[in-house]
């Protein structure tokens, strides 16, 4: 496989010749680099006008490598050849190198370019792109490829700290600044003048008119008829190595090179637009900055945005007035690090409405919004701290969190927006603090402008139906199984606990009627139903969708026992909680249907007593339900509240408070 590199160019903010003063000092030996031991010239070649100087030399290298690799090679040195063309007319010099030693098992190859400031004459940009293919090297190839790559980003760390040691050299010496190469008649012509004038370029005709008019020298140049094109490029596709330390970041020689080459491929064949540095940035950090993986999922990535218009999201999109409402999250300044700082109250946010009143798709997109405002946050902050500022800070406020934030479609829909974020926002998270302590954020909270979240109205909701509309999916139809509930005839599920301490968490909705949920526990099974269980009840079996397991002959007390309280669910209500179990065996979870009391204080019918009786005249109830056991561990791990094997019951059933004993351990959220 063939290593390449490709270095940011770099700038001296000194003239070409300047530049080329010092550079030349760097031979026959230079005492900055200790491996380039001697260099001696094999050919040389000048233009009569002495504008074109080719030098081709033979630089004899010690390559730090282990005293047994080269033993096994066989040799002591390693040698060069480089071959650098020097225009001093267009004030370039371009600089070829390979290895002569094993070249028939390794092939470098080395490019480097001194030019002139696209923007600036009086600066000097610098280049470098070299390759590395390593054929065969006795079983070490994978060594010598680390070493040679070692020894080249080492070298290239000091090129410019070469350069500027001689150049203060030069200062020492009392040169400062070195006359621009002129051809010889231009030389005759000034030597017989009275006054001193700048050379310029001899393709250039200066008119008199231009003199005395003041003309400056970049005005000068740009009047030529065939000027030379700059090889420095322009700022829009050539990244500068100031550019990147101020921009970027600290990045090693070879995380610029990838960065370089990643920016290149994109402009040479990606169509559309072309994102930040700072993004390409996050994805080559993203995979370790290999190039390869990195561009695949960007590529991904830029489809996915164009598809979707995520770049004009803040400027196009609004969110509905139910997300400014009651999405409880906001930006807030940023951290003592500059990084913006996104503020999430999660326990105070109603999940469960926000799905059943907008859908998967608006929730997705807002999320996207404020990624994007983050990208814009951190561009700002880098300019207003004057150092890279790529992440923002995420802190989640965890009081209140509890099962009502465990609705399956809501934590589905959660995981999907996810895993859409994680593949297209690489590495924006810097930091993510979990606040737990409720006495802390009162106090943030009055000053911070987030909204404070709370249940959506249900007045809000839409109807299956309205967001099937809007190719809006939801995984009720999936992941909840609906049931039935007679008269004489409760709906019961078995549940199997082998290990004690596991926690069973249910989730279900109340669409029809009053019901009684119970839970029961047996040490033995119950047995299967049969398939006329339903016939003693003198009711019609309801197609498989009301299951009873506990037998006419068991007792309570003997046969099983209650291990939860009695609780009355109206209709229309949604209710979640949990039960940690304190021994294995089987638990039974019960719906039942609700029979009102009779009136104890008058015989006359009242009114509320009329509407119930026609009510259970029904004797049908329905519910939606979804039940999932998960070990103890787990769940204590991921819910704030349920701090030991007992737990209270949630704030928001206050009604159900009073109805909490110490022999259970629940947590029932209405």
């Amino acid at each position: 496989m063939v290593q390449k590199y490709q270095s940011p160019v770099r700038v001296y903010k000194h003239p070409f010749e300047l530049i080329m003063a010092a550079y030349e000092r760097r031979f026959p030996t230079c005492p900055l680099i200790p491996m380039f031991v001697a260099s001696d010239t094999v050919n040389e070649y000048k233009s009569e006008d002495e504008a074109i100087h080719v030098i081709e030399r033979r630089c004899k290298l010690d390559i730090d490598a282990p005293r047994l690799l080269k033993k096994i090679a066989g040799v002591d040195y390693v040698y060069f050849v480089q071959k650098n063309s020097l225009n001093r007319r267009e004030r370039t010099l371009h600089i070829e190198a390979y290895n002569e030693t094993f070249s028939n098992r390794v092939i470098i190859n080395e490019h480097c370019c001194y030019t002139v400031h696209p923007d600036n004459e009086d600066w000097t940009c610098f280049e470098q792109s070299a390759s590395l293919d390593i054929k065969s090297f006795f079983g070490f190839e994978s060594t010598v490829e680390k070493i040679a790559m070692k020894q080249y980003t080492s070298n290239i760390k000091k090129g410019k700290e070469i350069i500027e040691y001689y150049l203060k050299q030069l200062e020492e010496e009392g040169i400062t600044f070195v006359p621009r190469w002129t051809p010889p008649i231009a030389c005759k012509l000034e030597s017989s003048t009275s006054h001193t004038r700048r050379p310029v370029s001899p393709a250039i005709n200066i008119p008199d008119s231009a003199t005395k008019e003041g003309l400056n020298n970049k005005e000068i140049l740009n009047t030529s008829s065939s000027p030379a094109e700059p090889t420095a490029g322009t700022p829009d596709d050539k990244l500068d190595a100031d550019y990147i330390k101020r921009y970027l970041g600290d990045l090693t020689p070879m995380q610029e090179s990838c960065l370089i080459r990643l920016r290149k491929w994109l402009q040479e064949t990606h169509k559309g637009k072309i994102p930040k540095d700072e993004h390409i940035l996050r994805f080559l950090r993203a995979r370790d900055f290999n190039i390869d993986k990195a561009r695949e999922i960007l590529c991904q990535s830029l489809t996915w945005r164009k598809q979707h218009q995520v770049d004009y999201i803040l400027d196009t999109w609004n969110p509905p007035q139910v997300l400014q409402d009651y999405y409880a999250g906001g930006w807030h300044h940023h951290d003592k690090d500059g990084r913006p700082l996104y503020v999430l109250r999660l326990g105070q946010m109603d999940t469960k409405g926000l799905v059943r009143a907008l859908g998967e798709e608006a929730l997705l997109r807002y999320v996207l919004s404020i990624n994007e405002e983050g990208l814009r946050r951190c561009e700002e902050n880098t300019k207003v701290f004057g150092r890279p500022i790529s992440s923002w800070t995420c802190l989640v406020d965890l009081e209140g969190l509890n099962m009502r934030h465990l609705w399956r479609p809501g934590v589905k829909a959660l995981l999907r927006i996810i895993e859409v974020v994680e593949a297209n926002y690489p590495e924006t998270l810097g930091r993510l603090l979990i606040l737990r302590a409720p006495r802390v954020f009162p106090v943030l909270w009055t000053l911070c402008e987030v909204p404070e979240g709370g249940l959506v109205p249900k007045s809000l909701y839409r109807t299956a139906e309205e967001l099937e509309n809007e190719d809006i999916k939801l995984w009720t139809e999936t992941i909840y199984q609906s049931a039935s509930v007679f008269k004489g005839a409760p709906h019961e599920v078995l549940i199997q606990i082998v290990d004690a301490s596991s926690v069973i968490t249910w989730d279900f909705d109340v669409c029809k009627g009053d019901i009684v949920f119970n839970i029961f526990h047996s040490k033995r099974a119950p047995q299967p139903p049969k398939k006329d269980s339903l016939g003693a009840h003198s009711i019609t079996s309801p197609g498989g969708n009301n299951v009873q397991l506990i037998d006419k002959v068991w007792q309570l007390g003997r046969d099983y026992s209650m291990v939860e309280t009695a609780l009355i669910c109206k209709e229309g209500e949604s209710v979640q909680g949990s039960h940690v179990t304190r021994w294995p065996g089987f638990y039974i979870l019960q719906w039942k249907f609700h029979n009102m009391p009779a009136c104890a204080t008058t015989s006359l019918p009242r009114v509320d007593d009329v509407l119930a009786s026609l009510q259970v005249s029904s004797h049908k109830c329905k519910v939606m339900y979804y039940t999932e056991v998960i070990g103890s561990e787990d769940f204590r791990g991921s819910m704030t509240s349920l701090e030991s094997s007992h737990s209270g019951f949630s704030q928001l059933s206050a009604a159900t408070t009073s109805s909490s004993q110490s022999h259970s351990s629940s947590m029932i959220s209405r």
